[in-house]
């Protein structure tokens, strides 16, 4: 019996095929990237956005037709990145004259050479809480109040009663303060620094308890999340949370009997309170990272991250083509944070962190493109992180 099977070249002749189908096509592709910048001097000349859904739509559906059904899908996926990188280098050379780049340099060039050491500040809770460890850490010498609510600090700036507030994000154990994220979105702001503060959680109580007449330990929901293993072990007691830890440690002092609370050591002494256990937290390296608010824009040297918000059509490819971009201009994406819009079904806006120098023009082109194509855009912030 004759074999019929067709044979295989060899993997050397297969993949020389391969490198000449590349020779080609790196070819094709630069000659393509050199029509678009024509196009991006012709759009200069007649005002037109870089931005052409219409015609990128078309575009697609035509080589998607153009290929055999089993590779049509992969086509449309090349072209759309494709698309992606040739409005990216149509920015690049269209430069970065937007409102928003001029503001961004007008704000380099008026900023203080050094942050402030003293101003008013905003901060939730009360004294003890670690958004006052944090406001202390950034300013040498803050005038500190305090409010019951989160939302309530971001109130406090956009009504100009505090020049700054300070914010936990995130956390190295517990991960996001999603009602955090959820409030910027919802107001006006900027981030103008960012720092990382050690958390050391500790079980205080009134004086004389031990740990065996505990029958209530209160704190906040994310001090409570980062001691689950100890708060394990104490099966019997009632776990309660609260706006912060250290309104739980003002609270413990205030009820006195068998309460006791999670909150930094330095609560103790605040407000009489007897350290009964230290380093409960399930993990050793426990960090939160704190940001710095203001109504103002403000980017002082050193400033290195940026922060944006971004809605992007509920597309299949749309995040990844987003993604691609970053790529394509050397853009270090630090932070990728999600959280649902509640007036639509299952879709989110995105929260990126860049790594980028301030005064790259780099970050001016990525800026300029993701204002120019997302469905919604805001601009956060460039700042310096402390570590």
């Amino acid at each position: 019996m004759k074999d019929t099977q067709k044979a295989i070249p060899d993997i050397s002749v297969l993949r020389q095929e391969i490198d000449r189908i590349d020779t080609e096509l790196v070819a094709l592709f630069s000659a393509r990237m050199q029509v678009s910048s024509s196009v991006a001097e012709y759009k200069r000349s007649v005002g037109m956005a870089v931005t052409d859904p219409v015609r990128e739509a078309a575009l697609l559906d035509r080589v998607a037709a153009m290929s055999p059904a089993e590779t049509a899908d992969y086509t449309r996926t090349l072209y759309g990145n494709i698309l992606s990188l040739s409005r990216a280098y149509q920015h690049v050379k269209l430069g970065c004259d937007s409102s928003l780049s001029q503001s961004i340099r007008e704000a380099l060039q008026s900023a203080p050479d050094t942050f402030p050491t003293t101003a008013t500040v905003a901060c939730q809770g009360t004294a003890g809480a670690y958004s006052h460890k944090a406001a202390k850490s950034l300013f040498s010498d803050p005038d500190i109040r305090y409010y019951e609510k989160f939302s309530d600090v971001f109130d406090a700036i956009e009504r100009g009663e505090c020049r700054y507030g300070v914010l936990p994000i995130e956390n190295s154990t517990a991960g996001s303060v999603t009602e955090i994220y959820d409030l910027m979105s919802r107001h006006r702001f900027y981030i103008v620094r960012a720092m990382r503060l050690g958390v050391e959680h500790c079980l205080l109580a009134p004086k004389g308890k031990t740990l065996a007449d505990i029958t209530e330990i209160v704190s906040h929901k994310q001090a409570i999340a980062q001691c689950a293993d100890f708060l394990a072990a104490q099966p019997s007691v009632r776990i309660t949370p609260m706006e912060n830890t250290a309104v739980a440690a003002r609270h413990a002092a205030a009820i006195g009997g068998t309460v006791a609370a999670i909150a930094d050591r330095s609560c103790a002494e605040l407000y009489g309170l007897d350290i009964l256990a230290e380093g409960i937290c399930n993990c050793a390296n426990n960090q939160t990272r704190f940001i710095c608010i203001s109504k103002n824009l403000e980017i002082y040297k050193g400033a290195e991250k940026t922060s944006v918000i971004l809605t992007i059509p509920h597309k299949p490819g749309s995040l990844s083509r987003m993604l691609t971009r970053f790529d394509a201009m050397h853009v270090n994406l630090t932070k990728l944070e999600s959280r649902p819009i509640p007036e639509r079904d299952f879709e989110f806006r995105f929260y990126f962190d860049l790594l980028t120098d301030a005064g790259d023009e780099t970050l001016l082109h990525v800026l300029a493109e993701l204002s120019g194509e997302s469905e919604e855009f805001r601009y956060l912030g460039t700042y310096e992180e402390l570590l």
